[in-house]
């Protein structure tokens, strides 16, 4: 078999390594050994990782100890055939290609091997392209296999997708299924629902199971100043405008790779969707005073708590560029519509509240869970969070039904006031009486921090000691 590398007119051989497929793993046993170097020569340039070996037991020994997607192997060995290293490899995974190399007196012993599960035999001599195509044809079925695993077990149990979105009512468990199916889809994605209902969770664990190598970056739309909008989003060169002293990377440009979040997407100007659709439909970005645009790879996910259909009728948004992100949408229910859920929720979060909190929780009493079932929550789950960590800090987590408006209103007041004593205290305590680490913890100001020191008889000094 000749080694060669490239084609005598010049032309790119199409099994050099110079394509863009990831390196195929393979473990090679081949007893003799000027065939063997050719071999591993050849195949590292097609775009092979080899492992050689020159007998059976040395190469099965290395066999758990990398992950090899495809074994080839010469059927006539000195110390196991190639029916018994067949044997090994199907114990190890059975779905891992075996690839038997035969002379012409053995091809009735490689057929009995293809009856046992050996992926196919290749007749020696053999030219350099055939047996490349033989071993990318098996890889491609065995990583095919791989990825349909990998679904069958989201399918199967949403992966992590319970942990994240909790839930066992039918609505989320088919929730997690679709997530599930289109987490590894390179498709947008548009996340419907009220306040509080988990947009950013669900479009955080799309990204999450997507394989998407880069980073998930959150914009929420509603936040930003008009001003400085453009800015964020597509970035600028040092000079674009008075005050742009240095070349910032907008965030746009930074979610290349991974997952654009554009949560509040109703809240953006129209003359700024404009401007983003051309950056989604050209996949690519201009920063400011730039003359260069930079091509983009990236999944959009954008969120709205909004019907975005009269606000296209009434001019606020535009029409193109909701179809542009509406290619798939999820709904995301509101807690009223699955009260079910709410126990278990309940519980999740008493759960983290106490370890965030370090204090011991119970359950909630009957009385309390019959008040949590009947209670309207119009925050969503981002309230019952709160209702629980209400709960654990020995507060009440409801307002009393029979209160009048205003004395609900005045009893919240002075609960979200303790509460926010305890969670400065708390933090002092972590923090050991750092003001910069509480600041940046609770993400406040450090005026801010001081007063609220103050108004709640707390000081620094006492936790700088513990």
């Amino acid at each position: 078999m000749t080694p060669e590398t490239s084609r005598r007119d010049g032309t790119e051989d199409p099994c050099n390594a110079s394509t863009a497929e990831a390196r195929v793993r393979l473990l090679l046993i081949e007893d003799d050994e000027y065939f063997r170097d050719g071999l591993v020569q050849s195949l590292d340039a097609a775009g092979f990782d080899v492992q050689a070996f020159g007998n059976a037991r040395a190469a099965l020994r290395a066999l758990p100890q990398a992950a090899f997607e495809l074994v080839l192997t010469d059927l006539r060995l000195p110390d196991l055939d190639g029916l018994g290293v067949l044997e090994r490899c199907r114990a190890h995974d059975a779905e891992l290609p075996v690839v038997m190399m035969t002379g012409h007196a053995d091809v009735t012993t490689a057929v009995k091997a293809i009856k046992e599960g050996a992926y196919d035999f290749i007749e020696k001599p053999f030219g350099r392209d055939r047996l490349v195509t033989l071993l990318r044809r098996a890889v491609q079925q065995y990583r095919l296999a791989a990825e349909n695993r990998v679904l069958r077990s989201r399918l199967a149990n949403g992966s992590a997708l319970a942990d994240v979105l909790c839930g066992d009512s039918r609505v989320m468990r088919d929730l997690r299924v679709l997530l599930a199916r289109l987490a590894p889809m390179p498709v947008d994605v548009l996340i419907c629902g009220e306040t509080g209902t988990g947009k950013e969770l669900a479009a955080r664990a799309l990204h999450d199971h997507s394989g998407r190598s880069g980073d998930f970056v959150a914009i929420n739309c509603a936040a930003l100043p008009e001003a400085l909008f453009e800015s964020e989003l597509f970035g600028h060169e040092a000079g674009a405008y008075t005050g742009a002293t240095r070349q910032r990377v907008g965030r746009i440009e930074h979610a290349s790779g991974g997952t654009l979040f554009l949560d509040e997407i109703e809240a953006m100007a129209p003359t700024l969707q404009a401007k983003l659709l051309r950056a989604l439909q050209e996949s690519e970005v201009q920063r400011l005073g730039a003359n260069k645009t930079i091509a983009l790879d990236l999944r959009v996910v954008a969120a709205t708590n909004a019907e975005l259909e009269p606000l296209i009728a009434a001019g606020q948004f535009r029409a193109d560029l909701y179809y542009r992100l509406n290619a798939v949408t999820l709904r995301m229910p509101p807690l009223r519509d699955r009260r079910d859920d709410i126990p278990l929720l309940f519980h999740h979060f008493l759960e983290r509240a106490s370890l965030r909190f370090q204090r011991p929780f119970d359950g909630p009493p009957p009385e309390l869970r019959d008040r949590l079932l009947a209670y309207g929550w119009p925050g969503n789950v981002r309230e019952l969070k709160s209702a629980a960590e209400r709960h654990l800090l020995g507060l009440d987590a409801l307002a009393s039904s029979s209160a009048s408006v205003g004395e609900t209103s005045r009893s919240l007041d002075a609960a979200l006031l303790a509460l926010e004593g305890l969670l400065i205290e708390d933090s002092l305590r972590r923090c050991k009486g750092q003001a910069a680490a509480v600041c940046h913890e609770l993400n406040l100001a450090p005026a801010t921090l001081y007063r609220k020191i103050k108004s709640h008889g707390l000081t620094l000094e006492e936790h700088r000691n513990e």
